[in-house]
């Protein structure tokens, strides 16, 4: 029998779907913070959770959020790169490293990819990670470089940790005493988290942990809707004039919904996705390339 404190709110995933749009910014992000608090002492106790998923984040009646659920959890050596590896049984697809899902080798690392997902669902609120994609087109998708975009309303400086949280190489990833000063900064700075990726309208100065950023370039529209399994609509989008990337990346949802997107959860994917676009397309000409 474990005892535990009483979390009122019950799990975070339910409580964001039950209060969609209703904090501030800061607010979802002292929830990270406190997710990301959680798992620092985890992994500086050679802890390594394996199942972080805002369903096993208990969220009190102040909004502090406690990581639960440690049926999957496992003691790791003295080694800072140390990585538990296992055989058989299921694993989150949606919210597992790539090297975890191949090898079964979890680590911090690991634990750290899954807490980026987890900022993806705190932002979107409580929505589902690559929506109805089957995990076998999950894993393939990560593997040719997709990866989840912004949700509406998110700041720049949260889905560039999002990014970092979800490097292919283990090593570039951040580290929880990293992700937890990060945030810190974010909220004693409250103007960081202005900049939103929709409205951006220059690329701000990052602030990052690291500058290494990866992102997937797509070389038609038509390549563009294809890894965000909206390839239906690729006639609708040609009829209506989208055939740069260019043009897609500046689309406002009212755009999207004249093209003939019809279901929410479509526009919202497709809006998510060019505003992501916008913002690499800024990305790649401040680096001096021309798409």
């Amino acid at each position: 029998m474990i005892v535990v404190e009483f979390m009122e709110n019950g799990s975070l995933d339910s409580f964001l779907r039950q209060h969609d749009g209703h904090f501030t910014v800061i607010q979802l992000v002292g929830m990270l913070r406190g997710i990301s608090s959680g798992m620092k002492y985890l992994s500086d106790m050679g802890y390594v959770h394996r199942d972080l998923a805002a369903r096993n984040i208990l969220v009190n009646s102040n909004l502090v959020c406690k990581v639960s659920d440690f049926g999957l959890s496992r003691v790791l050596e003295d080694d800072p790169e140390a990585a538990y590896t296992t055989t058989g049984g299921k694993i989150p697809i949606r919210w597992t490293a790539p090297e975890a899902i191949a090898y079964r080798k979890f680590s911090s690392a690991s634990d750290t990819w899954s807490y980026g997902i987890v900022m993806w669902e705190v932002m979107s609120y409580g929505e589902r990670p690559y929506w109805e994609m089957s995990n076998q087109d999950v894993i393939l998708s990560i593997e040719e470089g997709y990866r989840l975009p912004a949700p509406l309303g998110c700041p720049v400086a949260l889905h560039q940790l999002m990014l970092h949280c979800w490097q292919k190489e283990r090593s570039h990833r951040p580290k929880f005493v990293d992700i937890v000063t990060f945030l810190d900064k974010l909220i004693r700075n409250p103007s960081s988290l202005l900049p939103l990726v929709e409205d951006i309208q220059s690329l701000p100065e990052s602030p990052c942990p690291s500058e290494e950023m990866d992102y997937p370039m797509f070389i038609s529209v038509g390549e563009w809707l294809d890894s965000i399994k909206m390839s239906q609509y690729k006639s609708s989008f040609m009829a209506a004039g989208y055939n740069t990337l260019d043009a897609v990346a500046r689309m406002s949802i009212e755009d999207v919904r004249r093209v003939g997107v019809e279901l929410i959860g479509h526009q919202r994917r497709i809006i998510s996705s060019a505003q992501t676009l916008h913002f690499q397309l800024l990305h790649e000409h401040d680096r001096g390339f021309h798409v």
